[in-house]
C-alpha cells in the first residue's frame, strides 16, 4: 500500500467568530501543505470567519451555533478524504507539525494525538492547565492507559476510525476522540507539540466547560466498559 500525501488529507475544524486568528490558521495550513490538504470549516459565526475562509479556499459549511462537538463532528463527517485531521481556529496550534502527523499515520498509527502539555503550555491559562492535567488523569484511571492530553483540539485520524465509531458527545468531543478508539484497541500515539497563545477570545467557560467534559469522560469510559464486558470489544 502507497503511503499516504497531503493530497490525501482533510483538515477539519469548527469556527465560531474566529476572525482574528482564521486567516493566519488557513494560510499556515496551505503553505505546510503546499495547498494540497482540502480544508472544511463548519461555521456558526456572527462575524466575518467565513467570508475570510472562503476567500482563502476552504469548504465552509453554515450552520447555527449548536456547540463545539456539533460542528467538529459535521466537519469530520464532511471531509472525503482518507486522512482526516482536526484543529482549533484559534492559532493555537502549530500547523508545521502536520507532516508529523502524517508520518506517524504512515508508520501505522491509527490516530495521532497532539499533547499540548508535554512542553508545559506555558501560554495556557494556569486554571486550564490545571485541568487539563486533572482530566489526563481521571481519564488514565478510568481507562487504565497513560494519557497525557485528553482535550487537544489538534489529531489526525485515519478515516476509517471516525466512520466505525458512533460519536455522541458535544463539549466533551474532544475527549471522546481520543478514548473511544483508545478503548477499542486502536493504535493511538500521543505526539508532544507547542501550543501557542491564543488569537481572539476563549469561548469555553472553564468552570462549566470543565464539568462538561469531567462528565464526558467518565460517560464514555462507563459506555466503552461495558461495551467490552458484553462481548462486543471488536474495532466496529
Amino acid at each position: 500500500m502507497s503511503e499516504y500525501t497531503f493530497d490525501d488529507v482533510a483538515v477539519v475544524m469548527g469556527t465560531y467568530n474566529e476572525e482574528a486568528a482564521i486567516a493566519s490558521v488557513l494560510s499556515d495550513v496551505e503553505r505546510v501543505t503546499d495547498g494540497r490538504a482540502s480544508v472544511v470549516c463548519v461555521d456558526g459565526s456572527s462575524d466575518r470567519t467565513p467570508e475570510i475562509a472562503e476567500r482563502m479556499g476552504a469548504e465552509v459549511i453554515r450552520q447555527e451555533p449548536q456547540g463545539y462537538g456539533v460542528a467538529v463532528h459535521a466537519a469530520l463527517r464532511a471531509a472525503d478524504r482518507p486522512v482526516v485531521v482536526t484543529t482549533d481556529c484559534d492559532d493555537t496550534y502549530p500547523m508545521e507539525r502536520l507532516p508529523d502527523f502524517l508520518d506517524a499515520i504512515n508508520e501505522g498509527c491509527d490516530v495521532v494525538s497532539g499533547d499540548r502539555l508535554y512542553h508545559g503550555a506555558e501560554t495556557m491559562p494556569r486554571l486550564n492547565r490545571l485541568g487539563n492535567a486533572a482530566f489526563a488523569l481521571l481519564a488514565s484511571l478510568l481507562t487504565l492507559e497513560r494519557v497525557h492530553d485528553t482535550t487537544t483540539g489538534m489529531r489526525a485520524y485515519r478515516r476509517e476510525v471516525i466512520e466505525a465509531i458512533e460519536w455522541t458527545e458535544n463539549t466533551g468531543l474532544s475527549a471522546e476522540l481520543l478514548l473511544r478508539p483508545l478503548m477499542r484497541g486502536y493504535r493511538v500515539l500521543e505526539l508532544p507539540i507547542e501550543y501557542r497563545e491564543r488569537k481572539g477570545e476563549t469561548k469555553l467557560d472553564p468552570f462549566s466547560g470543565g464539568a462538561a467534559i469531567a462528565s464526558s469522560i467518565l460517560t464514555v469510559a462507563a459506555e466503552e466498559w461495558r461495551r467490552r464486558l458484553t462481548g462486543s470489544s471488536g474495532r466496529v
